[in-house]
């Protein structure tokens, strides 16, 4: 079926997920007369939004395709390489799971062509709304391309909506065409955004911010994109890319955000639905609620596939609270050369929040979850942390079966799984597969590391600003600043700086990718998975999933695709 031909299919059937910046209300799209008044404006815009949380993006799938890096990975004791995306190096064209991102990337660009066509005809809309609605799907739009970007290059491009699916055919693109169109959407719908403050910091809808922080990352990601073309650098233009994301980074800087308290302030926001309580940080959330138990589907996966493993305890609906903390597959375990990052760098704050540092327990199976084992040495270092703000469940007593307590032998297995998106924060009975928890699309905290990268690219030696961006992260994970370094060993601090601060939310794999590092970084960890001496899943099934070559900088154009568009003749290189 065509690109156009899905697009139809995705706006007559497409389930709407809710946002809470529209207090979290149904709705559903249609096209023709739709537009009789603002309201319904609003209505169609939330549907473009809402591309955001389909299953096939930040609902679910999106973490199988881009997942997968050199600080995490998929895993569990056992378990078979996961069947869909690219997570496991076993994708082919055919891959369900890349398909349905492509189409519902373009589903949401011709939702966006669609507003666009029509916001300047509908009755009585304010110049205030026109002006805002406007922006919103111009980002949005840009947004959708530059995902495509990202993952395939050249693809095809369009700025006008499908009314037929006669004469559809669509040749790829050059992509840095398509960029230059990103850039000036992304920057010039910045002027009509609102600013964060006047949406009080909350992170559901598009600010000024947002459209600055990711017209930041867009610049980034341009100026390598000779690294995976494998192409002449032209320096001076890679040099101006940096320049304009500092600039744009710089302004995000502006707008009176600041970072939590603690680390962990964030996530348990992030966790509970509540917004930048402890600081202003969450910039853009991809926004999820219900528990699945309302005629409202908006809920996603997060803390269920990429959590902390927990029983099943979602049909028992007596046992509520910390006795259930919610189910979780537990998908997602980090690399050991992520945990030796954190010991390298004194950093058991964000280490022991994002690599798990206990299991719940069940002294009894099935009566509800009582006790925590802690990794030996741990359980002493969360309670200076985040204990108080946690299910705890009082010391273990002697020869008792519940109760918090520590294992007796420290373990050697550095690969552990993921703690990052915890379910316990979460207000309601939990369902087994789905949570209301939201993804963090853009923080501040990477804005801050944006900005020290870019200051020290475009410079002989990292600048005072650039330290002061990166020792602010580091400050607040309470470790050691950083001060003179030459330009390569600040380069490199950076990148393991965003490793220990954004691991597991999903720029991994983009940020290898524009260093040229992508291909190099998974290989070099194949042979200590095959070992398995401190990575004990190693010899099971991971070490496999690390052996790329350079067709996995790309995602292949999927099959359907270009059986039906004739003007897509070749696939990208290696598919």
């Amino acid at each position: 079926m065509k690109i156009v031909k899905i697009f139809l299919l995705f706006i007559a059937v497409l389930g709407i997920s809710a946002c809470n910046f529209l207090d979290k209300e149904p709705t559903r799209t249609t096209s023709g007369s739709y537009f009789s008044n603002e309201a319904e404006a609003e209505s169609f815009l939330r549907g473009t939004y809402a591309i955001l949380t389909q299953s096939a993006f930040y609902g679910n799938e999106y973490i199988f395709l881009v997942g997968g890096d050199d600080t995490e990975h998929y895993g569990g004791a056992g378990r078979a390489p996961y069947g869909k995306g690219l997570i496991c190096n076993n994708a082919n064209t055919s891959d369900p799971a890349v398909a349905g991102f492509w189409y519902v990337l373009y589903s949401g660009i011709n939702r966006a062509n669609t507003l666009l066509e029509n916001i300047n005809q509908i009755p009585g809309i304010s110049e205030n709304a026109r002006k805002q609605y406007t922006a919103e799907a111009r980002f949005l739009r840009a947004f959708f391309y530059f995902n495509l970007v990202e993952c395939w290059g050249d693809v095809p491009f369009r700025t006008f909506s499908t009314q037929t699916v006669n004469g559809l055919d669509i040749a790829r693109t050059p992509k840095d065409q398509i960029y230059d169109f990103i850039v000036q959407e992304m920057s010039t719908s910045a002027n009509d955004l609102k600013s964060a403050a006047e949406l009080n910091y909350q992170p559901g809808r598009i600010s000024k911010s947002a459209a600055w922080g990711m017209l930041a990352r867009v610049y980034m990601f341009r100026a390598g994109e000779h690294f995976r073309d494998k192409t002449t650098a032209d320096n001076a233009k890679i040099t101006e890319y940096f320049t304009q994301a500092n600039t744009y980074a710089q302004k995000v800087m502006a707008e009176g955000h600041t970072l939590a308290t603690n680390y962990w302030d964030f996530f348990i926001d992030l966790c509970s639905d509540k917004y930048n309580t402890k600081g202003k940080e969450s910039i853009w959330e991809a926004e999820f609620s219900g528990n699945y138990s309302s005629d409202t589907r908006g809920e996603g996966r997060w803390g269920n596939t990429v959590g902390l493993p927990a029983p099943d305890l979602s049909a028992q609906l007596n046992i509520i609270g910390k006795a259930d903390p919610g189910y979780s597959y537990g998908f997602f375990y980090c690399t050991p050369k992520l945990y030796e990052l954190y010991t390298a760098n004194g950093d058991i704050n964000r280490l022991n929040w994002n690599i798990a540092p206990f299991t719940y327990t069940e002294s009894v199976r099935g009566k509800g979850v009582d006790g925590r084992e802690f990794e030996k040495g741990k359980l002493a270092e969360v309670k200076t942390q985040y204990y108080n703000q946690s299910y705890s469940y009082g010391d273990q007593s002697v020869g008792a079966k519940f109760g918090d307590r520590e294992k007796a032998v420290a373990n050697t297995d550095l690969g552990r799984v993921c703690g990052k998106f915890r379910r316990e924060y979460e207000a309601d009975k939990k369902n087994k597969n789905f949570t209301s928890i939201n993804f963090p699309i853009l923080r501040y905290a990477d804005v801050l590391l944006m900005i020290a990268e870019c200051e020290n690219e475009i410079n002989s030696s990292p600048t005072a600003l650039a330290y002061q961006c990166i020792n602010e992260v580091r400050s607040r994970a309470g470790i050691a600043a950083l001060s003179g370094l030459s330009k390569d060993d600040f380069r490199q601090a950076v990148k393991d700086e965003r490793a220990m601060e954004l691991c597991f939310e999903f720029t991994r794999r983009f940020d290898l990718i524009r260093w040229g590092e992508y291909v190099s970084n998974m290989n070099a960890l194949v042979a200590r998975a095959k070992n398995g001496s401190d990575w004990k899943l190693g010899p099971a099934n991971v070490f496999s999933y690390f052996q790329i070559s350079d067709t996995y900088n790309y995602f292949p154009i999927p099959a359907n695709e270009m059986a039906v568009n004739k003007l897509i003749t070749v696939n990208n290189p290696g598919w």
